[in-house]
């Protein structure tokens, strides 16, 4: 995917942080914006935010990652900072077929911290490492 195309839909994120912080909704040109930037994938993001699948990991150090609980029940841990996401869908549409610029997870995590609905949870820098290190997962 092109680096303007990635340009676009930060964009899009800010003008919906923008115009939600100041609604509480999202209007119905975000909508379509956001199902022709990013595909299917904004309809199944836009669930798992509604369900309040999203926890913002912080640590005192400033870290941070979100986990996201996906419609199959399995936890990923999204990294909005370095655009990764652990799950096949990103894997294969995002970085082998580069069909996609994010999978529905990672998404999710965006569309939640623009929205500011993400669940919060504080651990200590030691949990944070182990949690980087994939030895761990947050404790939602």
């Amino acid at each position: 995917m092109g680096s303007s195309l990635l340009s676009v839909a930060e964009q899009l994120l800010k003008d919906l942080q923008r115009t939600y912080s100041e609604t509480n909704q999202i209007p119905d040109d975000l909508l379509i914006a956001l199902r022709f930037v990013f595909g299917q994938c904004a309809l199944q993001a836009l669930d798992l935010v509604d369900q309040r699948s999203v926890t913002c990991v912080s640590s005192p150090s400033g870290r941070k990652a979100f986990q996201v609980l996906g419609g199959s029940g399995h936890l990923y841990m999204c990294f909005t900072s370095c655009h990764y996401c652990p799950c096949p869908a990103f894997s294969f549409s995002v970085l082998r077929r580069n069909e996609s610029l994010m999978c529905k997870h990672l998404l999710a995590a965006c569309l939640s911290q623009a929205m500011g609905l993400c669940q919060q949870e504080q651990v200590s820098d030691q949990q944070m490492t182990h949690i980087l290190s994939g030895q761990t997962e947050a404790s939602t």
